[in-house]
């Protein structure tokens, strides 16, 4: 709605995860190169966690087209509210398997003869589960399985990708997940952003956008931002995206503190401080009272 009037090419602060407008932090960097490095070097398990928000997915994504453009055979698991039969009918719909996809047995016999043929060729196969902590008991279990599927001339025959929230660290902690745990040989952990890498991130999402050299959100603006979403990289896009979205019902071209405020209370968004900050602006008892505003400028539009 907005792209023209600040001249933008594309949405800059899309909520879907896009590879190209990929940020490549530090720690984002890491973390790729850990996935990539762990499955060229056949590590077996890896393990990606953060919270909600922080760019799992994302990286996911840019792992899925290094892949493809290294022809290497992978399963993406999407969603991980399944149970074992779906687990492996969903394996075997991803990679093709010419077997009854419902029966276990036959998907395990087509999968380790996959496995030991794209190994013959110098190739690997890759597992990728994303949301893995909302993995049932059993199909945890059945995963720590196919990690023992390997041979002795030519290591683990297939890379397992588990990405998940915290809680998937904690539920890998369990006792009787302990045999699990010990074949983990990479863990990456992407944290919430600093304030510098908030306002770099914010930058660069506009420069991709089209807007090279941007003048919309202040200093002063990216600070509070980076505060209200708590450095969390999907929140400051959706901050973002409805300030940019403010301001073009408004017709300015530049975001404000008052905009801001307006954004983050229809967005119900709590942040470290925000009610003692919120305080000063409360009416005294003499104080006359402010006439209620029913249409946010958003809602104009």
């Amino acid at each position: 709605m907005y792209n023209a009037f600040f001249g933008f090419r594309e949405n800059p602060f899309n909520l879907s995860p896009d590879p190209a407008f990929l940020y490549r932090s530090p720690q984002h960097e890491e973390a790729l190169a850990n996935l990539i490095y762990g499955v060229h070097s056949r590590k077996g398990f890896i393990v990606l966690t953060g919270e909600v928000g922080t760019g799992k997915t994302t990286m996911l994504e840019c792992m899925r087209d290094y892949l493809e453009s290294q022809y290497i055979e992978f399963a993406f698991l999407f969603n991980s509210r399944i149970n074992t039969e779906q687990f492996f009918e969903m394996i075997a719909y991803d990679l093709d398997l010419r077997c009854a996809h419902k029966s276990k047995t036959e998907v395990l016999f087509a999968l380790n003869q996959l496995l030991i043929q794209q190994a013959n060729e110098g190739r690997t196969t890759v597992l990728i589960v994303d949301e893995a902590h909302n993995l049932e008991w059993d199909v945890l279990e059945e995963i720590r399985l196919l990690g023992n599927l390997e041979n002795p001339r030519l290591g683990k025959l297939l890379q397992i990708v588990l990405a998940g929230q915290p809680e998937l660290d904690r539920k890998l902690d369990a006792p009787n997940l302990r045999q699990l745990k010990q074949r983990i040989v990479l863990r990456c952990t992407l944290a919430p952003f600093g304030l510098a890498e908030a306002t770099e991130y914010v930058n660069s999402r506009l420069r991709k956008a089209g807007m090279p050299d941007q003048q919309v959100f202040s200093e002063e603006v990216i600070k509070e931002v980076h505060l209200r979403s708590q450095g969390i990289p999907r929140l400051i896009n959706a901050i973002c995206d409805n300030l940019l979205l403010t301001a073009f019902a408004l017709e300015k071209k530049t975001t404000t503190i008052e905009m801001l405020d307006e954004v983050c209370q229809d967005m119900r968004l709590e942040w470290p401080g925000k009610r003692l900050r919120g305080r000063s602006s409360f009416p005294g008892p003499n104080d006359p009272a402010e006439p209620p505003s029913f249409l946010s400028s958003r809602e104009q539009y």
